[in-house]
């Protein structure tokens, strides 16, 4: 496959990752209550399952695919990298400025990524006011 026929193909696979992403976050939040909200909106104890999963299999699905997103979004960066290094050299002309600014963004991003590995929750017993 030559390279145009691949960045389409790759940059339709993420689009539709984004809108899968987008769409099982909402369905999780708004659809497929937890337990009270459930319990709330149906005046009983109720399990929510679409296509036979419940919330938590969607969770999973949608972790995979935020995984496969990341894939191909390297895969997006390494086919334009010559682009994006040029566009880059062009925005910023001081070499000091676009050091301080790579830097900066590879701390964020590897923070944003590497953070659920980091923090600690908080622990609470069962019985106590939680919030979803």
């Amino acid at each position: 496959m030559d390279k145009p026929k691949a960045n389409i193909v790759i940059d339709t696979l993420m689009f539709l990752c984004m809108m899968a992403i987008a769409g099982i976050g909402m369905l999780i939040k708004f659809i497929l209550l937890p337990g009270k909200e459930a319990a709330v909106v149906y005046g009983r104890k109720v399990d929510l399952l679409l296509f036979g999963l419940d919330r938590h299999a969607w969770g999973t699905i949608h972790l995979i695919v935020a995984f496969v997103f990341l894939g191909l979004l390297a895969l997006h960066i390494i086919f334009h990298w010559k682009m994006i290094f040029a566009l880059y050299r062009r925005l910023s002309g001081n070499k000091v400025t676009r050091r301080i600014i790579v830097t900066l963004v590879v701390i964020v991003s590897i923070s944003l990524v590497v953070f659920p590995w980091i923090i600690k929750p908080k622990v609470q017993e069962s019985g106590q006011k939680r919030r979803h």
